[in-house]
């Protein structure tokens, strides 16, 4: 197995047990890392109950807010980590939304504010986040990320409308990271993830439909699991992958491969 021991790092975008993140997260664990996670904005607190819920059954002290539209929290959780760790090794972003409303209509009805808000949350907050993360890698010699995208990113896939925008752009951010930190052995990777039931995947009209066509249509002839795609991400960040950087990964069960 892979050894995270002496590893700490970030994950962001736990929102439930369903959650992508908390696969990854889970994973994690399992190899030994250390970890802190982050809970996003809810009137209800729900999201922050769920993500302690999720830190008590695997130890993490460290759960911090974080809108990631927020600069001044953005800082303030680095600053945090930097205070408590001196360091980091790696980082999760698995951040997404678009408002249900514009993933319903038509693309071309898409709103400027809906646009904006998608590409803002799902893409641009990898950046600042970034920004941040790199002087604390800087302290341990390098550091890894991983965000997470889907294969709407590149095709017009029914009903995503404007999030296959919003990952096409994280997706070509990624690059420009990594060509950027590079020199600083800091890698940047994203994993391409097949159909999965998540909360996000549930804003999305006939997501069942979409999640049979991944089944019959991927080469393995299934869909992909949550474990799988964190077992894919848990390599990414780990020093095995230390030739990977700026690289879209797809792990879909073969999915993106096929012709019909």
């Amino acid at each position: 197995m892979i050894s995270f021991k002496g590893k700490k790092g970030l994950v962001v975008g736990i929102a439930n047990q369903k959650s992508i993140a908390y696969a990854v997260a889970k994973r994690l664990h399992e190899c030994g890392a250390e970890m802190a996670f982050t809970y996003g904005p809810d009137p209800k607190e729900r999201f922050k109950g769920n993500v302690q819920e999720v830190a008590d059954e695997m130890g993490v002290k460290v759960v911090l807010p974080l809108d990631v539209r927020d600069d001044a929290m953005n800082q303030a959780v680095f600053a945090e980590l930097d205070r408590q760790w001196g360091g980091l090794d790696f980082l999760v972003h698995s951040v997404a939304f678009a408002d249900r409303g514009d993933l319903e209509k038509p693309f071309s009805s898409t709103g400027r504010e809906g646009w904006r808000m998608a590409l803002e949350i799902s893409a641009y907050s990898l950046l600042p986040m970034v920004q941040q993360a790199a002087p604390l890698f800087k302290k341990n010699g390098g550091g890894s990320v991983v965000s997470m995208s889907f294969i709407g990113s590149v095709l017009a896939v029914p009903n995503y409308n404007v999030m296959g925008p919003a990952k096409a752009a994280l997706e070509s951010a990624n690059r420009y990271l990594a060509r950027e930190l590079g020199p600083d052995n800091i890698r940047c990777n994203v994993v391409s993830a097949g159909a999965l039931r998540t909360l996000s995947s549930s804003g999305i009209k006939s997501f069942g439909d979409m999640l049979k066509v991944a089944g019959d249509h991927s080469a393995l002839g299934r869909t992909v699991t949550q474990d799988e795609v964190a077992t894919a991400t848990t390599f990414l960040l780990s020093d095995w992958a230390s030739g990977i950087t700026g690289q879209t990964i797809y792990v879909d069960s073969g999915f993106n491969i096929m012709a019909n």
